[in-house]
């Protein structure tokens, strides 16, 4: 984990900001991103989302993952804790590592914009290896369009909370097979 981490933080993705490696906070990150890996190390199923919000991971360091829900303190995002909502309320959180086909920001400190094809190109390599020998969900439609065979659930930003919620159940109760990754 600390070599994907260290690729991670040397790697230039297309015009986004590296909070692996640039900012303030960049060792604190790495570091939390670090634990979290090992944490969720064999974790069996891999939901990835299209980037890093700029309330989420861009500051702290975790997908899908805000200051708030961290520390107590600091930036919330909504789909963050929506995610994290609903994987508690299905047990899942505990089988689930988080990420993104984009793992650094598209955007400003106060925005996010969508990823650009070369940014998706030069991050999908990092969710590659993370999907390795895992069951892989898309989180949104860009996720779904460059993970092939990955089923698709909602993306809960903009309304699809519950759409959200609904597409994680039909997997946890045996609805559409979800691909490993080899």
């Amino acid at each position: 984990m600390e070599e994907l981490i260290s690729r991670l933080a040397d790697a230039t993705i297309g015009d986004t900001f590296n909070f692996y490696r640039d900012g303030h906070a960049a060792e604190t990150r790495r570091n939390r991103l670090l634990t979290y890996l090992r944490e969720r190390e064999t974790a069996p199923l891999l939901l990835v989302g299209e980037a890093a919000g700029y309330r989420g991971a861009r500051v702290s360091g975790i997908p899908f993952t805000s200051e708030r829900q961290l520390t107590g303190s600091g930036p919330a995002e909504a789909s963050a804790t929506i995610v994290h909502r609903v994987l508690a309320e299905l047990g899942l959180e505990e089988s689930v590592l988080l990420w993104n086909v984009v793992p650094t920001h598209p955007g400003t400190a106060m925005s996010n914009r969508r990823p650009r094809a070369e940014e998706v190109a030069a991050g999908l390599p990092f969710a590659r290896e993370l999907a390795r020998e895992r069951r892989v969900i898309a989180v949104g439609r860009l996720a779904e369009a460059v993970l092939e065979g990955a089923p698709y659930v909602r993306h809960p930003s903009h309304g699809g909370a519950a759409e959200f919620r609904a597409g994680l159940l039909r997997f946890r109760s045996g609805g559409p097979r979800v691909r490993r990754f080899l």
